[in-house]
């Protein structure tokens, strides 16, 4: 009897801690609930209030979740070598886009303005009227920082993935403040404060150009200037593989990712309405079908198929669809996103050819299909939000015309600013480490500390996947 007890007890106990989080649940739902049978008396709005901030609260975690996502994507392609040195940038960034945005980045962003620029003074700090808010439903200042935030910390972390593997710790930091505090939100009120590209027509729901292409161009500019990883081209110019070292946190980061997308797409409404189960729809047809066509694409070029291929794939249909998840039928939606993944597959080999190393994809996948993903809304845009129709759907060229002028001016922004920042960089702290640093890898040479202390290693003590 006490046998069996002792065999039932460690169940019971992993059965009530499932049981936590479902209590957690049920009395958030009823204090809910309790809010919203006195709102009447308050406001009728008030149930609504609530319901929208809620959901925004949801998509801002998912979107901050994010990170994790990327830092396991980033570290299982490169090696094992420099594991520690990835995660460190993937978690350190997020702390600055934070600090950055909250002390002016937010500002620039969302402030008063002319259309290009716009500014409200420093340190984010809101005063606001409850009253006001409820009655009309809207978000509170300090959970729009909070989502605004981490979307400006994904901006950041795109770039991380292109330069990894041979950056200087302390350059990356100070290009990510400058990034999330200067560069990003600047550009960024252009669109979503009402600024000069939204006057013009110019749309981009969640960010496929405005956080991914954004992001991409940061990331292209540094790789270009930092150069190719020591050994990825041999001396007649081919590219060699330098495989990445886990492909199972790797994958594991795509799936995060995926999820992270929900809140990143849907959570953009800025509302639990009926448009935010459609959105998550377009969203996710998108990066199944930009998985499927990764897969297939890089099968049929290189023999067999590549998983990091899919991965980037799904990724890449996630971006493309980003700017058009609102606008574009379910159809569209899966057009765009095997377009995506046809496409991230030939670009990484074009950059690999130009002698460009991006050691996890990440321009291929966040540049091209940003770029890929902002047309788009000028070919597929359905009517879905009326007077927005696409070439494609009886529109004409106007609405194309628009995306392409915010393509053209993003790019230009973004390829002056930080190009001139990653030069200033080298000519005063330098941008990359020495020679020698990059063949033991970062994590000692930056960090002195392993990732896998104890794990991987051969006879003479080297790790395995070095």
């Amino acid at each position: 009897m006490v046998h069996s007890l002792r065999q039932f007890l460690p169940r019971f106990q992993w059965a009530w801690v499932a049981c936590v989080p479902l209590t957690a649940l049920i009395v958030i739902g009823w204090g809910l609930a309790a809010h919203a049978q006195d709102a009447p008396e308050m406001d009728p709005m008030y149930p609504i209030f609530l319901l929208n901030n809620l959901w925004v609260f949801v998509g801002a975690i998912l979107v901050i979740f994010m990170n994790a996502g990327f830092g396991m994507l980033e570290t299982g392609l490169c090696r094992q070598k420099n594991a520690v040195n990835v995660l460190s940038k993937n978690l350190i960034v997020f702390t600055l886009a934070t600090a950055a945005y909250w002390f002016i980045g937010y500002s620039l962003m969302y402030g008063e303005g002319n259309g290009w620029f716009h500014f409200d003074g420093l340190f984010f700090d809101p005063s606001f009227d409850e009253a006001e808010y409820i009655a009309e439903a809207k978000l509170v200042p300090s959970l729009d920082f909070l989502f605004q935030a981490a979307f400006a910390g994904t901006s950041a972390t795109i770039v991380s993935g292109a330069v990894a593997e041979r950056i200087k710790f302390t350059a990356f930091l100070i290009f990510s403040l400058v990034l999330t505090g200067f560069i990003y939100p600047i550009a960024g009120g252009w669109q979503w404060n009402g600024g000069w590209l939204n006057q013009l027509g110019f749309y981009d729901f969640a960010g496929s150009t405005l956080v991914h292409s954004v992001g991409g161009w940061a990331a292209l500019t540094g790789a270009f200037i930092l150069g190719p990883r020591l050994g990825k081209y041999s001396e007649n110019g081919t590219p060699q593989a330098l495989p990445g070292h886990n492909l199972s946190i790797a994958t594991l980061g795509c799936l995060i990712l995926w999820i992270g997308w929900f809140g990143f797409n849907p959570g953009s409404q800025l509302a639990m309405d009926s448009e935010v189960p459609y959105i998550a729809v377009t969203t996710n047809l998108a990066g199944a079908a930009g998985g499927i066509a990764a897969t297939a694409t890089s099968w049929f070029t290189a023999g067999k198929p590549d998983l990091s291929m899919t991965i980037n794939g799904i990724l890449a249909g996630l971006v493309g669809v980003t700017a058009g998840c609102s606008v574009v039928g379910m159809g569209g939606a899966f057009i765009i996103g095997f377009i995506a993944g046809i496409l991230v597959v030939f670009s990484v080999y074009t950059f690999d050819s130009l002698k460009i190393d991006d050691p996890v994809g990440a321009t291929s996948v966040h540049l091209v299909n940003g770029v890929w993903g902002t047309l788009a809304v000028g070919l597929f845009a359905n009517g879905h939000i009326e007077g927005m129709n696409g070439l494609l759907f009886g529109g004409g060229m106007t609405q194309l015309i628009h995306q392409f002028i915010g393509v053209f001016a993003y790019g230009i922004w973004t390829l002056i600013t930080t190009a001139g920042l990653w030069y200033a960089l080298q000519a005063t702290v330098g941008i990359r480490v020495e020679p020698e640093e990059e063949k033991i890898g970062l994590d000692v040479a930056e960090h002195d500390m392993e990732a896998y202390s104890g794990f991987l290693k051969d006879s003479s003590g080297v790790g395995i996947s070095e």
